[in-house]
């Protein structure tokens, strides 16, 4: 099969899910990638926690930061309530810099992130992903933005009426009354732009290389792994990503190293039409497509879409 033929029978399969979405798997050595609109942009949900992660090691790297240092972390500050981290803590804690980037990068910990934030603003990691020479990835706020949407306003078994919400009320520009789904307010970036970040990280770039390997080292304890997870890892690759997850939004952005030593990022954004808090389905669903996109450029075509 053609990648052109490729790209319109997964299309097809994605509308069917009730899915549209932003992909791009790239050859880390060659260079090679295929996509669906790599270049639409998506408000970024927690894949900020990415660069947040590179501009905070930076930071400690120069010597402006303590990785050692402790904060002190109040309880009940929830910003982005999960399953782990401070965000469930009932006391007070101090943990230090280092750790807190544990936290928010391998458990997704908004409050560890807010923490970090406290210590480099959005404005000044933007300042730092430019000295780096990453474009295309935009930070405006912190973590505690995201859970002020319409969602937090309904009670459960209505919060389906906050993601009909973020569906509808889309303008075709990617505007939106939901200033955290509006990408001209919201944190944002492109697959593409992901992707540039993760060959950065992988490979020999501006980054500094221990900062590259700390952060590669996070996103390979990443514990979130329902996602792309079940289709990247096995006993013969390493799959390392980060997730987000922001109402109708689902993300991931990944590398997968394979024994034979070839390495993929794989980067998937998706918005779903589907008024749905839990849908299995459409987890799936993006790992099919970013695994068949892989699969196609790992046979070798070499042909772009």
């Amino acid at each position: 099969m053609t990648a052109t033929a490729l790209i319109r029978d997964l299309r097809a399969e994605l509308a069917d899910g009730g899915l549209r979405g932003s992909f791009l798997v790239r050859d880390l050595h060659s260079g090679a990638e295929l996509g669906i609109d790599p270049d639409l942009e998506f408000a970024s949900a927690s894949l900020v926690k990415i660069p947040l992660a590179v501009a905070t090691l930076e930071r400690i790297r120069r010597g402006e930061l303590d990785g050692a240092a402790t904060l002190e972390v109040a309880p009940g500050r929830v910003t982005a309530p999960g399953p782990t981290g401070i965000s469930r803590f009932r006391h007070p804690a101090r943990v230090a810099v280092d750790d807190l980037l544990y936290l928010s990068t391998s458990l997704s910990d908004g409050e560890a992130a807010d923490a970090l934030f406290g210590l480099t603003p959005p404005a000044e990691i933007a300042a730092v992903l430019r000295g780096l020479g990453v474009r295309g990835i935009t930070v405006r706020h912190t973590m505690r933005d995201l859970v002020e949407t319409p969602v937090e306003r309904f009670v459960h078994s209505d919060a389906h009426l906050a993601h009909t919400l973020a569906i509808e009320a889309a303008t075709a520009g990617r505007g939106h009354p939901v200033r955290q789904l509006d990408v001209s307010r919201a944190n944002t970036g492109t697959a593409r732009a992901f992707a540039d970040l993760l060959q950065a990280l992988w490979t020999p770039s501006a980054i500094d290389p221990g900062v590259a390997e700390r952060v590669r080292e996070l996103m390979a304890n990443n514990v979130l792994r329902h996602r792309l997870t079940p289709d990247f890892a096995s006993d013969a690759s390493r799959w390392s990503s980060k997730t987000g997850t922001l109402l109708n939004l689902r993300h991931e952005a990944g590398v997968v190293e394979h024994a034979d030593g070839q390495a993929f990022a794989v980067v998937v954004l998706t918005e779903s039409r589907v008024p749905a808090i839990v849908q299995p389905g459409a987890e799936a669903l993006m790992g099919r497509v970013a695994r068949a996109l892989r699969d196609h450029l790992r046979a070798g075509s070499g042909e772009d879409a």
